[in-house]
């Protein structure tokens, strides 16, 4: 007889299941974290390298240049950070969500740009160490021009790494194209490749055993 074929063992099997991937799950959200704030401080160093104009200037791309790219990445951060935030707190939209998208850029400057960068990842980061399986659960209320939409957490939260991910690529893909060579974006997670990370960990104040062991450094 097969698990599938005994009632009783596949409840517990999935009861069990259950736990182990809410656990994981919040897990998982937590390490993403840490992964854009680690990806996006490797970028933005690459960039700030740039002089003003190369930074400012058009580029082909989704956005026309890169200062307009990580000012787009920031101002969503910005937005989604407040509809998290407020929803886990158990309070509405705040009536004026449009403010963080005016101006549409509101930085010229890369170190200006990198400081609010920071700032909003930590943030992120703050958010995805506080979860846990019962605010997993919560209904995100979301400020959409045809009105409040009902979300659930995990969708909104992986739709917001999936965002930023995507357009950390467009900046990748554009610095290709100046004289400043391209960071790797892709060694944050094998244990192998600690050593490749350790300079910008020690920048941040992140260690290895704070991201892996899920116990933070005080």
């Amino acid at each position: 007889m097969t698990l599938t074929d005994r009632d009783d063992v596949s409840i517990v099997t999935n009861s069990s299941a259950d736990r182990l991937s809410s656990h994981s799950l919040a897990r998982h959200f937590r390490a993403e974290a840490f992964n854009n704030a680690w990806a996006n401080h490797r970028l933005l160093k690459a960039c700030a390298a740039l002089s003003r104009e190369e930074f400012a200037a058009r580029r082909t791309s989704f956005f026309p240049s890169l200062r307009t790219t990580y000012n787009h990445i920031l101002t969503v951060d910005w937005y989604y950070l407040e509809v998290l935030e407020r929803s886990l707190a158990g309070l509405p939209p705040h009536d004026n969500p449009g403010r963080f998208f005016d101006p549409e850029e509101p930085f010229e400057k890369c170190e200006d740009l990198s400081r609010e960068q920071h700032a909003v990842d930590l943030r992120l980061i703050t958010l995805c160490e506080a979860l846990d399986e019962a605010k997993l659960g919560t209904e995100v209320l979301i400020p959409r021009s045809e009105g409040i939409v009902r979300d659930r957490l995990p969708r909104i939260l992986a739709h917001l790494f999936q965002h930023d991910i995507h357009h950390r690529g467009q900046v990748h893909a554009m610095l290709a194209g100046t004289s400043v060579k391209p960071p790797q974006l892709d060694e944050f997670y094998c244990a192998n490749e600690a050593h490749l990370r350790a300079a910008d960990f020690a920048e941040l104040g992140f260690s290895e055993e704070a991201i892996w062991s899920g116990r933070s450094d005080d």
